[in-house]
């Protein structure tokens, strides 16, 4: 399982993302190769690859943003 905390809001293409939960907010990847490149709370970049289904979860926390995600759903 991975855990980001970021200070960014992200924004999920709807052509790339569908939500499919709203609380907490659960995206799942439409295709192959959806790219996260995400800056976490201490200013290190990270870029996620997802395969199609792969999920992940967004929710606002305290002045931050924690996403989750199964290690499963990502390309290595």
């Amino acid at each position: 399982m991975g855990l980001l905390h970021t200070l960014h809001y992200l924004d999920f293409s709807p052509e790339s993302w569908k939500i499919i939960s709203n609380n907490p907010a659960i995206f799942e990847a439409l295709s192959d190769n959806q790219v996260l490149s995400i800056r976490d709370i201490s200013h290190k970049e990270h870029r996620l690859v997802f395969k199609k289904g792969g999920r992940i979860e967004y929710m606002r926390s305290v002045g931050k943003y924690r996403l989750r995600w199964d290690d499963d759903d990502l390309f290595n």
